[in-house]
């Protein structure tokens, strides 16, 4: 059986309906050793997460993980503020384009990679109008009716 190259712990699926996703980056995030272990029992909320850039260094805001279970005074705070880890280059490069009107920078996915370390990915994205979802979802829907009728002709 092959290894999964990396075990997912929660994505963001509301920021591709909001969002349009331009680029994506892999980050790093510090965390505290009860909270990777809150991790391994998948017990994050990426829902209403964003990130900011604030002097030189990328922040992740609302990321909800349960305290640990076996925890004890070691748990922090399940809210608190995480920095992401990027580098230089990165940091400055999404900085200069959160500056542009729009754009922001959005989590798309919390995973563990194949070393066992805690990843976040993100997104530069540009905020959709309300007309732009109504679209998407029409895209959505005839592309689910196209592969309805091509399943119940093959049916046949």
């Amino acid at each position: 059986m092959p290894k999964e190259r990396s075990k997912p712990i929660a994505k963001n699926r509301k920021a591709f309906h909001d969002y349009e996703i331009l680029e994506t980056f892999e980050a790093g995030i510090e965390l505290t050793g009860t909270e990777v272990r809150s991790l391994r029992d998948n017990n994050a909320q990426l829902t209403d997460t964003f990130a900011l850039v604030r002097k030189g260094e990328v922040w992740l805001n609302n990321l909800h993980i349960a305290p640990f279970a076996q925890g004890n005074i070691n748990n922090g705070d399940p809210d608190r503020r995480r920095k992401l880890l990027l580098h230089k280059k990165q940091i400055r490069y999404l900085e200069e384009k959160t500056q542009e009107k729009g754009l922001a920078v959005v989590p798309l996915k919390m995973y563990f990679n194949d070393k066992g370390l805690v990843k976040v990915e993100i997104a530069l994205a540009r905020g959709k109008k309300l007309y732009d979802k109504r679209n998407t979802m029409k895209e959505r829907d005839t592309k689910r009716e196209i592969e309805r009728a091509l399943k119940a002709r093959s049916e046949r």
